[in-house]
């Protein structure tokens, strides 16, 4: 059973300038502004043309919301569902599900990353579910 929340602990905020770099994945550049045992959050840059290594986020169910730019999502068997989404939308990756993220924009994106869940917030992955293995 948990223990009752501590209804007179404080809020807090982080800054801008004071994110660490966090959950390095090949294409991309994360940095974390808070983490606690059941939630991580952060920001997600992906350069122009970039595209990422495929991964997944373990037992994390994750939401991120698009700043600015172009982000695409391939996932699902050899990666064949695709996603994008632009400035003002949001994008759900289910616990576990195996993807990877690219930015077929002409500028740099920017997403927002709120994820929920416990355990390693980002593993990374030879290839797509589903894929060929040598």
């Amino acid at each position: 059973m948990s223990e009752p929340h501590d209804p007179a602990q404080p809020c807090s905020r982080v800054g801008g300038g004071e994110l660490s770099p966090a959950d390095p994945t090949p294409g991309m550049s994360r940095h974390v502004a808070l983490h606690t045992e059941t939630m991580w959050s952060g920001t997600v840059e992906t350069e122009a043309g970039a595209v990422s290594g495929w991964h997944h986020h373990g037992d994390h169910d994750t939401t991120l919301y698009i700043v600015s730019g172009t982000m695409r999502l391939e996932s699902g068997p050899n990666g064949e569902h695709v996603v994008e989404a632009g400035p003002g939308d949001f994008l759900r990756v289910p616990a576990g599900a195996v993807h990877r993220e690219s930015n077929p924009g002409d500028a740099t994106s920017r997403a927002v990353i709120v994820r929920c869940g416990s355990g390693t917030p980002t593993v990374n992955i030879d290839g797509p579910a589903g894929a060929e293995r040598d």
